[in-house]
């Protein structure tokens, strides 16, 4: 059937993007040229701007918009605005459809019923009703949510309606103030509306997905998050959404690389209203599905294969990388994959160069106080800090009482509260999770915000001096009071080679992506401590015999901080796997060198569990550590927990530029016991590039460097160990603090004996201990004495680059 006013997406071509908008003839090129590889996009059709302006002029109404409008003297008078672009959608609200245009939006419906009337079973189909405006969703600018969608639409009559609320709302009183800021004149921009059947994600789940980190610019993953039900909660910010982070070169290759999976809080999802009726509500998700991921893991990455598909294509037609914004939706009838919606990525898209690096942190002279003032933590949105007036505002009615540089704190906010929001210095919500709207559009305007806190309107009071963090990767954290901040920035393109290699130590996963953008050559240390003390928090001997575990509210604990989960065991491995894939995989493929745990039995015993398992020493730091845990049949079944997980990020995730080292290796011959249950655990030294880095932290190690060179690939100089052990100082008593020094020319001597004895024998040699971070004219020694690589702590790398 012939069209005046509508487009078929199986039939609109590029060129029409001036009749039907970005997000309509996005939806077309999809289906027309990624629907061989697997991408299902449903089928709709666009009815034209053309029809729009068709609807303007059968009503007359360009003069009385153009009049209307030209009251509005001053945009950011609030009462002044509501009031003229109320006045203007009345217009629109009032307008006749001319009957031409009725006839053809009905015709196009019906034929959209018979395509799908096998899978609808004779009832009538449900469309999403959506606006596609001719100036929207371009690369350069975009505001989420500027004009309004119609869910689960049935009906021609309802259809209509829909139609007629989507033209209406070209003229919500956001878009007026993007128009106006964009210098877009009102009646040069048309809108288009996008008739597209509905997916059952009401029995399913559905989300966003983005195909670069949309926090640190960093281009080489697919953040996804999901939600129960519609997607529109993700967005709105209703709900906190689970999130997926997949790695896409190693993707690319055929392995599975999800680097996170983090639960979120969904309590409620929107659903189709009952008994085949148009619209949406919202029902109570049931206790035992909130704690389980709304996605598999071979639907995480099956949606990020989509994904990648479609910044392929649109990459390929912009002549240049183009990060997608993707709506993906799961159909609860057919359990397949569909796209709704892509449109660029706006924001880190558009910084072509991130020429600077700026690290802002809280001084931390009294730690103990600063944990003090924590008032309540988040999503973290940004990476900066900011101090302000805090405005708890309830409703949009109270907006006017924030001022320019206030901190708006709310339960969520939605695309009316935009012109607030460039006002404000930074933004709590209790609701939301990194791509909803709050930090959307904070990300937009360069503001911190921290999301999803649950309680912030009520632990934060109106007209309270907090300082707001974001700078300590993904939790946030808002502080009573006004808080000293230091801000490092280093200008990346004017920097001076270093003389040798430059490492960085790295312990925090979620601090991985924006430390990537330093110019170093790679991680010198990665922890494993930090992980097992913030993200897996119980000992693995408890997760393996759980009926040990006398206390039955200890049993609880560890029940609820696996919930996620199949079992204990397995998280343990799973989840100390993503973690370190997060740091390997964000310096990818430069090296990363990843420590095997280095608790002492002190510190085992704090974890969850540990004091049923862990014995108690007189000297834990001369004790049960390092080589010998890992080599103790008591510790066997542990440490082949933590194996398997290093098996994991090379194997299974294809994280090959990943080294094990391995800390406190007494004597030769522990060195080849430690390499024996290692080749036992399936890491075989020298299979698919595998590399074993010993640190050199004891004298014996120094004295025999040529004999330990027989097992290992390199070496990494312990400093703090090897200067407690070579003059005899216990580095965590202050009675001999002024002691320590790792300056000592006994130290020196033996470290300078190592890198001599290592370069002999035909292996690399560093340092990842914190002395060079200290004293920089120890780095200069060890520099002078031949070393490979120094590995230092982000600060003092700050400071070295800043030197040179």
């Amino acid at each position: 059937m012939a069209y005046k006013y509508i487009l078929k997406f199986s039939e609109l071509q590029a060129r029409e993007i001036s009749k039907v908008g970005g997000k309509n003839a996005s939806l077309a090129i999809m289906i027309q040229e990624l629907s061989h590889q697997g991408v299902s996009v449903p089928d709709g059709f666009a009815i034209t701007a053309q029809a729009y302006w068709h609807v303007i002029d059968a009503n007359n109404l360009r003069q009385a918009i153009s009049d209307t409008i030209a009251k509005l003297t001053d945009y950011s008078n609030l009462d002044q605005l509501d009031k003229v672009g109320g006045a203007v959608r009345l217009l629109l609200q009032n307008a006749k459809i001319p009957d031409d245009l009725v006839q053809e939006i009905k015709n196009a419906y019906q034929e959209l019923n018979k395509e799908y009337a096998k899978i609808n079973q004779g009832h009538e189909i449900h469309v999403a009703v959506r606006s596609s405006a001719t100036a929207e969703d371009l690369p350069s600018a975009s505001f989420a949510g500027q004009q309004e969608t119609s869910l689960n639409v049935s009906g021609e009559d309802n259809l209509l309606r829909a139609v007629q609320y989507g033209m209406v709302s070209l003229f919500t009183n956001r878009a007026i103030v993007y128009r106006i800021e964009q210098k877009v004149d009102h009646l040069k921009v048309g809108i288009s509306i996008g008739v597209q059947k509905m997916i059952r994600s009401d029995l399913a789940c559905s989300g966003v997905a983005f195909t670069i980190d949309t926090e640190t610019g960093f281009k080489d993953v697919v953040v996804i998050n999901g939600v129960y039900g519609l997607g529109e909660y993700v967005v709105q910010g209703v709900v906190t959404p689970d999130e997926f982070i997949v790695h896409k070169p190693t993707l690319e290759l055929g392995f599975r690389p999800i680097l996170k999976k983090l639960l979120g809080k969904k309590d409620k999802k929107l659903v189709y209203n009952t008994q085949g009726q148009s619209g949406v509500h919202d029902e109570a998700v049931p206790a035992d599905q909130q704690n389980k991921f709304v996605l598999t893991d071979d639907e995480i990455l099956e949606v990020s294969r989509i994904c990648l598909s479609i910044e392929k294509l649109y990459s390929q037609k912009a002549g240049a990388w183009q990060p997608q914004d993707i709506e993906w939706a799961k159909d609860g009838q057919d359990g397949k994959i569909y796209i709704v919606q892509a449109r660029p990525e706006t924001v880190y898209s558009q910084k072509q160069t991130m020429q600077t690096f700026t690290a802002y942190q809280l001084r931390k002279d009294d730690q103990t106080n600063l944990l003090k003032n924590i008032i309540l933590t988040g999503i973290s949105v940004g990476q900066s800090i900011v101090c302000g007036i805090a405005r708890v505002i309830n409703s949009i009615k109270d907006i006017d009482q924030v001022k320019k540089g206030d901190i708006l704190v709310t339960d969520m906010t939605d695309p009316d509260w935009v012109p607030i929001m460039k006002k404000v210095s930074g933004i709590i919500t209790n609701s939301g999770g990194r791509t909803c709207h709050a930090a959307i559009v904070s990300r937009e305007l360069s503001i911190p915000a921290i999301v999803g806190t649950q309680y912030a309107t009520e632990k934060i009071k109106n007209g309270q001096k907090i300082t707001l963090d974001t700078s300590s990767g993904a939790v946030g954290y808002v502080y009573d009071g006004e808080l000293p901040i230091e801000k490092k920035e280093i200008n990346l393109t004017t920097l001076k080679p270093f003389p040798v290699k430059l490492y960085l130590n790295l312990g925090d996963p979620d601090q991985a992506f924006l430390k990537s953008r330093l110019p170093v050559d790679g991680i010198g240390l990665a922890r494993l401590e930090f992980i097992i003390a913030n993200s897996i928090k119980v000992h693995p001997m408890a997760l393996l015999n759980p009926e040990k575990i006398q206390d039955k509210s200890i049993v609880r604990e560890i029940e609820q901080i696996t919930r996620a989960y199949a079992s204990g065991p397995d998280f343990f491995v799973t989840v100390l796997a993503r973690n370190i894939a997060m740091i390997v995989a964000a310096f990818y493929p430069r090296p990363v060198i990843v420590r095997l745990s280095d608790f002492k039995s002190n510190e085992y015993r704090n974890l969850v569990g540990g004091k049923y398992f862990e014995p108690e020493e007189e000297n834990p730091m001369l004790g049960l550590r390092g080589a010998s845990r890992y080599t103790s049949d008591w510790y066997a079944a542990a440490f082949a927990l933590e194996c398997t997980a290093m098996k994991m990020v090379r194997e299974t995730m294809g994280l090959k530029n990943m080294k094990i080292m391995i800390p406190f290796v007494r004597t030769v011959s522990e060195a080849q016991r430690v390499i024996g249950v290692l080749d036992k655990h399936g890491l075989k030294r020298g299979d698919n590039g595998l590399e074993f880095v010993m640190m050199v932290e004891i004298p014996s190690n120094c004295l025999l460097i040529d004999q330990f060179a027989n097992y290992f690939d390199g070496f990494s100089i312990g400093s703090n160990d090897l200067t407690q052990l070579t003059l005899g100082v216990d580095r965590d008593s202050s009675l001999v603090a002024n002691l320590f020094d790792e300056r000592d020319l006994a130290v020196k001597e033996l470290m300078r004996m190592s890198i001599i004895g290592a370069k002999k024998a035909g292996k690399f040699i560093g340092i990842c201990g914190q002395a060079p971070s200290d004293y920089p004219e120890l780095a200069k020694f060890l520099i002078d004495s031949g070393i490979t690589s120094i590995s230092l702590n982000t600060d003092a790398v700050m400071s070295q680059l800043l030197k040179t």
